[in-house]
C-alpha cells in the first residue's frame, strides 16, 4: 500500500488560485468520503486552509485522478492545478507532513497554528471513518516529530505569526495603538491571537464580530472587548482605526460600499484593514478608496520575512530531526509490512500442513503405528513445502541452481558446503 500527499501552498499558487481550492468546513465529512470512492483511494485526509490545500492518502491512489476530481470540485482547469501542485510519495510524505506540522512549510516559518489545524483535520477524518492502518501511524509519527522540533530547537520561541505581522504593520501606521479602536471579525484562533498581540501593544477598546454571538462572548470576555453579530458590521465598522478579520466565509463580508459608508461617517479619517482569510472577507476593491489600508496574507510576507530570521538556524536543526524520524518511521514500515507478510506465509503454510496431518490421521485411525505415520507425515509437509524449489532447481541453467541452492540454504538456516567439509 502506498502514501501520497498532494496540494497547493502560499509558494506554489496565488491567493485568487488558493481561496478557489478552500473547502468550506461543513462540507469535509462528505468530501472525505468522496475521496474514498475514488480508484485506488482507500485512506484520506483532508487540510484546509489559507495558505494551503493538501490531500493526505493511502492504497493506490493516481495523482492524475485525484487532481482531476479536485479540479472538477472546484470548477477549475487542470491544467493550471498541475502546474502548481506538489507530490510526495511514502516516506517523503511524512516528510512533507512533518514539516507543515512543526511550521517550517509556513508562510511564517515556524507558526504554532498549522500544528493545531493539522490536528483537527485529523481528527475530521477519524471521526468521517476514511483513517486506517497506513495514515494513522503517518500522522502520529508527524505530530510526534511536530513535538519534538518544538521542545529541542528556538523554531517557536519568537512571535513571529500572521497575526503578529499584522499588528507589526499597524505599529507603522498609527503612532499609538492605544488610542486606536480595533475591530476584529471573526472568532477562531487567528483572530485570539490578533487580539493577544493588540492588548500587549496598548489596544483596549476592541469590538469582536462572529456569526455566533456566543463564541464572540467567550472570546471577548478574555480581553475585555465588545461581542457583536456579523449584522451589526455595518453599523460598527466607521468606529473602527483597525479591522482585522479572520473568518471561514465563502463570500466578502465587507464590501467597498460598505466602506465607503463608514468612511465618510469617519470624516475621511484613515482605516487600517487586513483580510488574513482564504476567501477573502474583504473585497479587493476596498484597495483602490482612499484612507484605507488594505492588506492581504500575501501582503504581509515583507512583514514576516524581517521577524523570522532568527528561526533559521532552528530550521536547519529541526530538518535533522525530521530526516531522522523519517529513517525510523521507514524501518518501523517495513517491519510492520514484513510482519504482515510473515503472518500471511505463516498461515497458508499452517493451512497446508494441517491438510496433510488431516490426510494423514486416516492411518492413525486404522490402526497403524504413530511410529510409521508421524514419519511419512514429516515427509510429506517437507516435499510439499520444498516442492516448487525443486521444480526451479530442475529446471534451471547451472548459474541459476545455484543461486536458489544458496538462497534456499540462507532461507533455512542451512550451510551445506561446511557440512561437507
Amino acid at each position: 500500500m502506498a502514501i501520497l500527499a498532494l496540494g497547493i501552498n502560499h509558494k506554489t499558487a496565488s491567493i485568487a488560485l488558493r481561496e478557489k481550492l478552500a473547502f468550506a468546513p461543513e462540507q469535509l465529512p462528505n468530501l472525505h468520503r468522496q475521496l474514498c470512492q475514488l480508484p485506488g483511494v482507500d485512506e484520506a485526509v483532508m487540510l484546509s486552509t489559507c495558505n494551503r490545500s493538501e490531500l493526505y492518502l493511502a492504497g493506490t491512489p493516481s495523482q492524475q485522478e485525484v487532481l482531476s476530481w479536485l479540479a472538477k470540485q472546484h470548477q477549475l482547469s487542470l491544467t493550471e492545478l498541475q502546474a502548481c501542485a506538489y507530490f510526495y510519495d511514502d516516506e517523503q510524505s511524512l516528510a512533507h507532513l512533518a514539516k507543515v506540522a512543526s511550521g517550517l512549510d509556513s508562510l511564517v516559518l515556524g507558526e504554532p497554528q498549522i500544528f493545531g489545524q493539522l490536528k483537527s483535520a485529523f481528527a475530521m477524518a477519524l471521526q468521517t471513518g476514511t483513517v486506517q492502518q497506513e495514515l494513522h501511524p503517518l500522522f502520529q509519527s508527524g505530530f510526534a516529530l511536530a513535538k519534538q522540533v518544538r521542545s529541542q530547537t528556538a523554531i517557536g520561541k519568537h512571535p513571529v505569526s500572521v497575526a503578529y505581522a499584522a499588528v507589526s504593520i499597524a505599529t507603522h501606521i498609527f503612532s499609538n495603538l492605544g488610542a486606536c479602536r480595533a475591530l476584529l471579525v471573526g472568532a477562531g484562533e487567528t483572530i485570539e491571537l490578533v487580539a493577544k498581540h493588540l492588548v500587549e501593544k496598548g489596544v483596549t477598546d476592541l469590538t469582536i464580530a462572529n456569526r455566533t454571538l456566543a463564541r464572540a462572548e467567550h472570546l471577548a470576555q478574555q480581553f475585555s472587548a465588545k461581542p457583536i453579530l456579523l449584522g451589526e458590521l455595518p453599523d460598527q465598522l466607521h468606529l473602527a482605526d483597525i479591522v482585522i478579520s479572520s473568518t471561514a466565509s465563502q463570500l466578502p463580508l465587507i464590501g467597498k460600499g460598505m466602506v465607503e459608508t463608514a468612511l465618510s461617517r469617519r470624516r475621511r479619517r484613515p482605516v487600517f484593514m487586513v483580510d488574513i482569510a482564504v476567501p477573502r472577507d474583504i473585497e479587493p476593491e476596498v484597495a483602490e478608496l482612499n484612507d484605507v489600508f488594505l492588506y492581504t496574507v500575501d501582503d504581509l510576507q515583507q512583514v514576516i520575512e524581517r521577524n523570522q530570521q532568527t528561526r533559521v538556524e532552528a530550521a536547519d536543526q529541526a530538518v535533522d530531526i525530521i530526516d531522522q524520524g523519517v529513517h525510523h518511521f521507514r524501518a518501523k514500515r517495513a517491519e510492520r509490512q514484513a510482519a504482515e507478510q510473515l503472518l500471511e506465509l505463516q498461515q497458508e503454510l499452517q493451512m497446508r500442513a494441517k491438510a496433510q496431518a488431516k490426510r494423514h490421521l486416516k492411518y492413525l485411525q486404522r490402526g497403524q503405528d504413530a511410529d510409521q505415520v508421524l514419519p511419512k507425515l514429516a515427509q510429506a509437509v517437507l516435499q510439499e513445502m520444498l516442492h516448487p524449489a525443486f521444480v526451479a532447481l530442475r529446471q534451471g541453467d547451472d548459474q541459476q541452481r545455484q543461486q536458489i541452492y544458496q538462497q534456499l540454504q540462507q532461507l533455512l538456516g542451512l550451510n551445506l558446503e561446511q557440512k561437507g567439509e
